[in-house]
C-alpha cells in the first residue's frame, strides 16, 4: 500500500473547491458511505452527467478519509495551460483516445499500489440524465490490479454545470447533491468483462434511480430531470442522436485543419 505523501496541489484544490461549493451552500446527502474504502487500491465508476462531478466525488471523498482520487482525464484537458499544470500537479492520468493503452497501464499501477482511481465508465457527460451503455475499461483494469469497482451515482451535481446548460448562480444556489454509493463489485479472474460491465450498468441506474426518487426538490418540468420522470431533458435517444452530430463535426472539423 501506498503510503499517503504531502501533496501540496491536491490539498490546495481541494481548499478552493471547498470554498467555491461552500459559496454556493450545496446541500449534500451521502448514503453508502461505508462502502468507500478507507484503504487499499479500488476502481470509483462514477455516473456522469455534469462537469462538476469529478470535483463533488473528491470532495466527498476527501471529507469521509481524506483519500485522494487520480481521475482519468482526456490529454485535450491536460494540454491546457493552467488547467494542465493543476491536473498533473494533482497526479491525474491522461488519456489520449489515439494511445489509450498508455494510459491504461498507468491506472493499472496506481491501483497496485493502493490508490483510488475514478472512472467515468460512460465516456462523457450524457444529456439525458440516464446511464448509457458503459465502456469495459473500468471492469478489466479492475481485473487486472485485482481490486473492486465501487459504483457511485451523483445526483443534483449537473446542476451546477453540464452539457447544454449553464446555470446562474442563483439557480445553483443551494443545489441539493445527493450520492448514492453502491457495494464494491468484485470482479473475479474468470469473470467476463462484458458481462460485469452490463452488471455494473444495472447498479449504476438503480443508484441513480434511487437518488431521484430521494430527491428533496421536484423534477417535473425542469430542464435537470430526464424526460422519462416529466422533466424536459431530451431522452437518451435525442441525446445520442445530438452527441453523434457533435462528433460529427468536430472529426469533419479537424479533417479541414490538416
Amino acid at each position: 500500500m501506498r503510503t499517503r505523501t504531502r501533496e501540496p496541489i491536491y490539498s490546495t484544490a481541494i481548499t478552493a473547491g471547498r470554498a467555491v461549493f461552500g459559496s454556493f451552500r450545496l446541500r449534500p446527502t451521502v448514503t453508502g458511505l461505508a462502502n468507500l474504502p478507507d484503504a487499499g487500491g479500488a476502481v470509483l465508476a462514477i455516473t456522469h452527467f455534469g462537469y462538476a462531478d469529478f470535483a463533488l466525488v473528491e470532495w466527498m471523498t476527501w471529507q469521509k478519509n481524506r483519500r485522494h482520487i487520480r481521475f482519468m482525464a482526456k490529454k485535450g484537458a491536460f494540454d491546457k495551460p493552467v488547467v494542465g499544470w493543476l491536473l498533473r500537479g494533482m497526479r491525474h492520468i491522461s488519456v489520449d483516445m489515439s494511445a489509450g493503452a498508455q494510459a491504461y497501464g498507468e491506472a493499472v499501477r496506481a491501483l497496485g499500489t493502493g490508490e483510488l482511481v475514478g472512472v467515468f465508465p460512460e465516456g462523457g457527460v450524457n444529456a439525458s440524465f440516464t446511464v448509457r451503455d458503459l465502456k469495459t475499461g473500468a471492469v478489466r483494469m479492475a481485473k487486472e490490479a485485482r481490486v473492486p469497482i465501487v459504483p457511485i451515482a451523483v445526483w443534483g451535481g449537473h446542476r451546477l454545470l453540464t452539457k447544454n446548460h449553464k446555470p446562474s448562480f442563483r439557480e445553483a444556489f443551494r443545489t441539493p447533491i445527493l450520492f448514492v454509493i453502491g457495494a464494491p463489485i468484485q470482479v473475479g479472474a474468470d469473470d467476463d468483462p462484458q458481462q460485469v460491465t452490463e452488471r455494473l450498468h444495472a447498479t449504476l441506474q438503480e443508484l441513480v434511480d434511487r437518488a431521484q426518487a430521494r430527491y428533496p426538490e421536484p423534477g417535473a418540468g425542469r430542464w435537470w430531470q430526464p424526460a422519462h420522470l416529466g422533466g424536459t431533458a431530451p431522452t437518451p435517444a435525442a441525446a445520442a442522436a445530438t452527441e453523434a452530430e457533435r462528433q460529427r463535426r468536430k472529426a469533419a472539423a479537424r479533417a479541414a485543419a490538416g
